[in-house]
């Protein structure tokens, strides 16, 4: 018996079942009219408000065309046992910003259906990943890791993201860094999107953080030497460093500014953000990006 398909015309001959439905970056207008139906048909639909967000509004404008939406957040995915129940017995919608299989979290959820016995469908829309590449003009080819930029935990500094911006930009690939949403960590409570100013705080923290281990650091292979020439590096021109902040993408709010990341600070635009770090650029890449430089 077919338990999950790969393409969301599935979702339409459930009787019931989970169908995960991404609806884009923000808005009605970037949803396909596939997902919008899907959503309609649907016995309910659970809007997953944690790994990324809508505009209040936005959301209010897609539940009156669909119907009623409940939002769920990170106990209620990690742990789905009453979603997968009640996809047992009713067409389950999760809407879910972006693509829905962008997120590990939400490739489990897929796995634990199927593990379930219940049928999942999934349909995909417009991912940040795939969008900010080319809307800021950068080769897609030489993208690196992608990593997030967290808040400080209780006083928790994680080094990893920088780490992985260094190894990236020494190598002479490009990262994404998307921002996080929730300074608690906890995936419980109401979301604050981190702000430029916010961002550029943390890769202070992060880089100060760095600079006093670097005498630690494991030294002597090939891997181990690459690593620790990339985070003195970094440390050492961080503040300077030019990067791309990209706002609110794929809304008629989008803004793309090409900046250092000491101006960050003074970037208070937009709702939700995140960053491009480049490496070396082309000819080609190098005028893109001065096109969104700031006067």
């Amino acid at each position: 018996m077919l338990l999950a398909s790969p393409t969301g015309a599935w979702g339409f001959r459930m009787a019931a079942g989970l169908v995960l439905i991404g609806i884009g970056p923000g808005g009605i207008a970037g949803m396909t009219v596939e997902a919008i139906e899907a959503a309609k048909s649907a016995d309910c639909r659970k809007y997953e408000g944690y790994t990324a967000l809508w505009d209040d509004y936005d959301l209010q404008v897609l539940e009156s065309e669909i119907g009623s939406i409940e939002r769920v957040m990170r106990p209620d995915i990690e742990n789905p046992i009453l979603i997968l129940e009640l996809a047992k017995k009713q067409k389950v919608a999760l809407l879910i910003v972006g693509d829905p299989l962008q997120a590990t979290t939400h490739v489990d959820l897929q796995l634990r259906a199927l593990d379930a016995g219940v049928e999942c469908s999934v349909i995909h829309g417009i991912s940040i990943t795939g969008l900010v590449t080319g809307a800021v003009g950068l080769s897609n080819y030489k993208f690196g890791r992608q990593t997030t930029l967290t808040y400080p935990y209780k006083g928790w500094v994680a080094t990893s993201p920088l780490e992985v911006i260094a190894i990236n930009k020494i190598q002479g690939l490009h990262t994404l860094a998307l921002l996080d949403l929730d300074p608690t960590g906890e995936g419980v409570g109401k979301q604050v999107p981190m702000q430029p100013k916010d961002a550029r705080d943390a890769i202070g923290l992060m880089a100060e953080k760095i600079s006093k281990s670097l005498t630690e650091m494991e030294r002597g292979s090939t891997l181990a030497d690459l690593k620790y020439e990339a985070c003195k590096d970094i440390c050492e021109s961080v503040t300077q460093m030019k990067v791309v902040l990209c706002s609110d993408m794929g809304t008629k709010e989008q803004c793309i500014t090409y900046l250092t990341v000491s101006d960050l600070k003074h970037a208070n635009t937009g709702r939700l953000h995140c960053l491009i770090f480049p490496a070396k650029l082309s000819e080609t890449e190098d005028a893109a990006l001065r096109r969104w430089g700031k006067e």
